[in-house]
């Protein structure tokens, strides 16, 4: 399922806006997620099981931490959907240490 960055963008800003009822005036792909758009770890967690749907893969935890713009997230979908063509492996999870 091949997306051009435009589609993305609008299914991100798609997922903000119905997820947490943010305008989707307000975000831009400069948009801050957790200063601008006042999202927080839960939040984070949320928008990455949508954003599985989307990607029908399992996030990079490493990855995901990264991500601070609208952008970036829209970079790491396409990034998803690139790997999902190629066949790449899922990232192993590791369990949390006890």
């Amino acid at each position: 399922m091949s997306m051009s960055r435009d589609e993305i963008m609008e299914k991100v800003v798609e997922i903000l806006s119905d997820s947490f009822e943010l305008d989707p005036a307000t975000i831009k792909p400069e948009s801050t997620l957790y200063e601008e758009l006042d999202l927080d770890s839960i939040d984070a967690v949320d928008i990455f099981v949508q954003l599985r749907d989307l990607t029908g893969r399992r996030p990079d935890p490493e990855k995901a931490k990264q991500i601070r713009t609208v952008d970036e997230l829209v970079t790491f979908v396409e990034e998803e959907l690139a790997a999902a063509e190629r066949g790449d492996p899922e990232p192993e999870t590791p369990l949390p240490a006890t």
